[in-house]
């Protein structure tokens, strides 16, 4: 199995991404991890929405047939930490990757959700989206030692 989180924009403060390295350490014992961060689109002279669509187009594209897409969004599903290891269980067991996506400062495109096989919910409040990286990678980590029995180390 293989877990790739897509991830639209880079963490440019410095304060996220030491804890998504650790986690994604921690993921190489359990499964093979990619972070892929895809630039930005739009920009300031663009219309609303056109970001979305144009990250829209690259997200898609990423998808292959194999992969279960998982898109993070605030109206999506609330799973508890066993709900979550269960969902990564069956596509373990299934063959399929999972292909985690976080959109841009503008959301996800609705393409993206409706070709999402699950849309995820980390939290009824709203996160950061460098912020929401941090939790989603430690819950994929969270997932596979429930998965595997093993007692969480901190």
């Amino acid at each position: 199995m293989k877990v790739r989180l897509l991830s639209i924009g880079r963490d440019r403060s410095g304060l996220y991404e030491p804890a998504v390295q650790e986690y994604a350490s921690r993921l190489a014992h359990y499964t093979r991890f990619e972070l892929i961060e895809l630039p930005e689109a739009g920009g300031k002279k663009g219309k609303a929405g056109d970001a979305k669509s144009t990250e829209a187009e690259a997200i898609l594209a990423r998808r292959k047939p194999q992969d279960l897409l998982v898109a993070l969004d605030e109206r999506g599903k609330l799973l508890d930490s066993v709900e979550f290891s269960r969902y990564v269980g069956r596509a373990q067991d299934g063959a399929k990757d999972l292909l985690l996506i976080i959109g841009g400062d503008e959301g996800l495109d609705e393409r993206v959700r409706q070709a999402a096989d699950l849309t995820l919910s980390l939290s009824k409040m709203t996160l950061p989206h460098r912020l929401a990286r941090v939790v989603l990678v430690e819950q994929l980590y969270r997932a596979f030692t429930i998965l595997k029995g093993e007692p969480y180390h901190k």
